[in-house]
């Protein structure tokens, strides 16, 4: 995993905080300074900390955790979506994603909310078939069309999810506080982008950022995505040699049972050689005495 620099996160925009009366107080152990009213965020703290969350995310993609992105706000969207197809390019898999808006529910009653994934495959399967489309009117049609895309646009990012992920990387805590208050009652580990009007303590991996500027939320996400995708392919390298060391020793298993073969067979065929020597003996003693 590489490291990144100072320099980086400067260029990005990472350091820009919000006005200093939209600070929250919990947030003042990251804030460098006041500049022209605005905080200016410790980018030696926004380092550390992203270092942290990126070891923890490939830690959990080397144990084929599952992991949820959710990123609803303009500048965040886009970067969601683009970060995770090239993940799943990468062969990466376990990541989903929500760029439209958190739906209530959506960790804490899963079981009501998948409902609402089998509505979506079934309309979509419907669509698709021309058969099934000849049997109702256009109007209809047009209607599930519209239910559909409504509904895609929601849950076409967890659709496959059939259970809570291990974790949640969340872009703007503050905005996304209903997420965040979901994943701590259900147990689900929470790394997050945190602006200085934003509550740190509430999320296990805090990222003191600019979660407004797209060069920062570019860079950061960017990079916990790479640490992810390493952790998918340490993961299956550890899988390839385990494989190959189970080869290695059950051909060591047969090389040794073709070995201990032809000891086995000389061993049968000295006993039988000494029974016929002492055969022979007995006979010629016998020829001996009768003559």
């Amino acid at each position: 995993m590489r490291t990144i620099t100072l320099e980086e996160l400067l260029e990005a925009g990472c350091h820009f905080g919000h006005q200093v009366t939209r600070q929250n107080p919990k947030a003042q152990w990251y804030v460098f300074e006041a500049r022209d009213g605005i905080h200016i965020i410790d980018l030696e703290k926004t380092k550390e900390s992203l270092e942290e969350a990126a070891a923890y995310l490939k830690g959990l993609a080397k144990q084929n955790g599952t992991l949820l992105l959710l990123g609803t706000k303009r500048q965040a969207a886009g970067v969601v979506e683009t970060e995770v197809q090239r993940a799943k390019a990468a062969g990466a898999d376990g990541l989903f994603f929500v760029t439209k808006r958190w739906i209530g529910g959506t960790l804490t009653n899963l079981a009501e909310v998948s409902k609402n994934f089998k509505k979506l495959k079934d309309l979509t399967s419907k669509l698709q078939d021309a058969q099934e489309r000849s049997k109702y009117t256009k109007r209809e049609i047009s209607q599930w069309e519209k239910e559909r895309q409504k509904l895609e646009s929601f849950y076409s990012g967890i659709v496959e999810m059939k259970q809570n992920p291990d974790a949640l990387l969340v872009i703007d805590t503050h905005l996304e506080h209903l997420a965040v208050r979901e994943a701590k009652r259900t147990g689900v580990k929470i790394v997050g982008i945190v602006d200085t009007n934003a509550d740190p303590t509430l999320i296990d991996y805090p990222i003191p950022a600019n979660d407004d500027a797209v060069g920062s939320v570019q860079l950061i996400v960017s990079y916990l995505i790479d640490a992810w995708i390493e952790g998918k392919k340490s993961s299956e390298s550890g899988k390839t040699k385990k494989e190959e060391n189970e080869a290695d020793e059950k051909k060591s298993t047969k090389s040794k049972e073709n070995i201990s073969l032809p000891a086995d067979k000389k061993k049968g065929e000295k006993k039988t050689a000494t029974k016929k020597a002492l055969a022979f003996k007995t006979i010629k003693t016998s020829s001996i005495v009768i003559t």
